[in-house]
Order: C-alpha cells, then structure tokens, then sequence
C-alpha cells in the first residue's frame, strides 16, 4: 500500500522544507508553527476531498489508460497549481480590477486587502461550487437504472421523480433561489448568477460525456479510436471542474487559518497528491466493486456539502464541520459495505454447507 502513497510523502517532505524556509524567511522563528500550520490544512484538504475521491476513482475506471495517467499528471499539476494558487489570484484580480502580478505581490505583502477581496468573491464562488454538486449528487440518486440502494427507503424516493425531465436542475434552482433570498442585498444578484452558471456548465459537460459515451460505443464497433479519445478528454474536463467545486470551500476556507497564501498553496497541494494516491489505490484495487456503498456515500456527503455551500452564502461555516460530515458519510457507508460483505460471505458458506450435506 505504501508504494501508492510515495510520490505524496515526497511531495510532503519537500513541501514541509520549502514551508519552514519560506516562513523563517518572512517572519524569522515562525518555521514550526508553519509546518503545523501546513500539517493542519493538508489533513483538512484531505478530509474535505475524501468523497472527492471516490468519485474521481468512479469514473476513471471507465477511462482508458492513457487518459488515467494525464488526468494523474496533467490533473495534478492543474489541482495544485491551477485551483490552489492561480485560481485564488485570478479571483482578486477580476473583483479588485488589478493584473495579475499586481494581485501575487498583494497575496505576499499586502494580505489584509487580498483576504478582502476573496471575502467579497466568496458567496458567488460557493454558490457556483454549490449548484455544480448539487447537480452531480441528484443524478446520482434520480436515475431509475440505479439497481443499488444503501439507504433504500430515501433512494427510493428520488427514484420516482426521474419520470420528471429536467427535475434535478428545476430542484437545484429552487434551492439556490431559496438561499439568495436570505443572501443581503449586495450579494443576491452574484449568488444567482454564479449559481446558474454552476447548473449550466454540469448540463453542457454531462449532456457532452453522454453524447461523447455513445459515440465511442459506435466506434468501438467499426474499431475507431476517435471516440475513446473525445470521451476521455470530456471525461478529463469533468473530473477537473468537479475537483475545483470540491476544492473551491477549502481554498476560501484556508485563509481563515493563515494568510500566507504560500503555506496556504503548500498544505493544500500535499492533501491534493494524497486524495489523487487515494483515487489511484481505490481505482487499482477495485475498490469500489468490494465495498458496494461507498459510491453512495460519496455522493450523500458530495448532497451536504453543497448544501453547505449554499447556505454558507449565508453565513460562514468552519471548513472542520463540512470535513467531518462527509468523512463520517463516508466512513459509514464503508463499515456498512464490510458487514454487507460478511453477510453475503456468511450465505454463500451456509449454502456451500447444505449442498455438501445433500452430495453427503
């Protein structure tokens, strides 16, 4: 198990040298307090992101091989990079109407107007975040083909609504009008809009990876490589913008911790490489086929956090609460998938039993 997780720990070890160096070099003798402030939001981001990567894992065991390894590589460089340190900066420079290498100095030097800025952008950043998960959990659950069921009497239930066409963005929509009506006056107008645009994106990549999966069906037929290649960027492009839904509260969230955006993109980049070693482990080790709940864990915690989300467009939330919720969502539908298993493995012996008793 230990060589899934290699490449994170040395990720780690450099990222704890680089945090010390850095943090002695601004404020001399903060060193140690840096690294237990990286310690700290890694195992944040790595709790907020657990059911992330269950989800990652659910879709790249439908993707080819080489779309898995750039989506371990190309994916990562985006997740830390891209969504823990540029997508922050781009934030401020839209909301403060400076460029870019403006916005990076102000992220160093000036971190009271550049934390001020990113509190302006948080509700419609989280609203956006919030309907594009709320989307991806109610087509989960609203889906007839579903054959599965952990918690039976709920699933049930959104089951018959999926005679409705179009029922999860309508529900969506109701909730995020639900939560801008309480939003104040300022903020209304950002929530909604960044919130429809949240609904739309997941209709335009979900409509294009169904439209994409189809094709590659087809081609597979006349042994064409088109389609597997279109599909897997699509697939790509999915996994990426739900990996920055997820990442979006912790992103926010972290500068309530430090306000140093450095130790705050170092933290988050080594939680990042252990859930893409977590996605790797689970996808290699059919994770998901031995525990038959997790999947359904995963998108009932992914269903509270964007509800989180949307409310704390609200009123704030500490980013503790959202990662406990969905580790203890998760972490219920494992044990409930091992007693599962036992259960099943208990009946196939008592049934191994009698037919040896009656060749007896």
């Amino acid at each position: 198990m230990l060589a899934y997780f290699k490449e994170s720990i040395f990720v780690t070890v450099v990222g704890f040298i680089c945090a010390y160096i850095w943090a002695e070099h601004m404020h001399p003798g903060s060193g140690f307090l840096a690294l237990f402030i990286v310690l700290f939001l890694s195992i944040l981001e790595v709790t907020l992101s657990f059911d992330n990567a269950v989800v990652n894992a659910m879709k790249l065991e439908h993707m080819s091989h080489e779309w898995r390894h750039r989506f371990l590589t190309w994916g990562i460089a985006i997740a830390v990079f891209g969504m823990r340190f540029l997508f922050p900066v781009l934030v401020v420079a839209i909301f403060s109407h400076h460029n870019i290498v403006e916005v990076v100095k102000m992220a160093v030097y000036d971190v009271t107007q550049y934390t001020h800025y990113l509190h302006v952008a948080h509700a419609p950043l989280v609203s956006f975040g919030g309907t594009f998960l709320m989307m991806l959990f109610l087509t989960y659950f609203i889906n007839e083909k579903k054959e599965v069921h952990w918690i039976a009497p709920v699933e049930n239930f959104f089951v018959h609504f999926d005679k409705i066409k179009s029922i999860e963005a309508m529900l969506t929509l109701i909730c995020l009008v639900i939560f801008a009506h309480y939003n104040a006056p300022e903020h209304k107008v950002g929530v909604l809009v960044a919130g429809i645009l949240g609904v739309v994106l997941f209709l335009i990549i979900d409509g294009i990876s169904h439209m994409l999966e189809r094709f590659e069906e087809e081609s597979k037929k006349r042994s064409l490589v088109e389609g597997a290649a279109k599909t897997g960027f699509v697939s790509f492009l999915y996994l990426e913008l739900i990996d920055a839904s997820f990442s979006l509260d912790g992103v926010l969230g972290a500068f309530a911790i430090s306000k140093d955006i450095i130790i705050i993109t170092i933290g988050l980049a080594i939680g990042a490489m252990f859930v893409r070693s977590l996605t790797i482990f689970m996808v290699e080790k059919n994770t998901l086929k031995h525990y038959a709940y997790l999947e359904h864990g995963a998108h009932y915690a992914i269903g509270f956090l964007a509800f989180i989300m949307l409310f704390s467009t609200i009123k704030e939330v500490p980013e503790v609460v959202t990662g406990m919720v969905g580790l203890v969502i998760v972490g219920a539908a494992f044990i409930t998938s091992v007693i599962e298993n036992k259960r099943n493995e208990a009946e196939i012996e008592k049934i191994e039993e009698k037919t040896e008793v009656k060749q007896d």
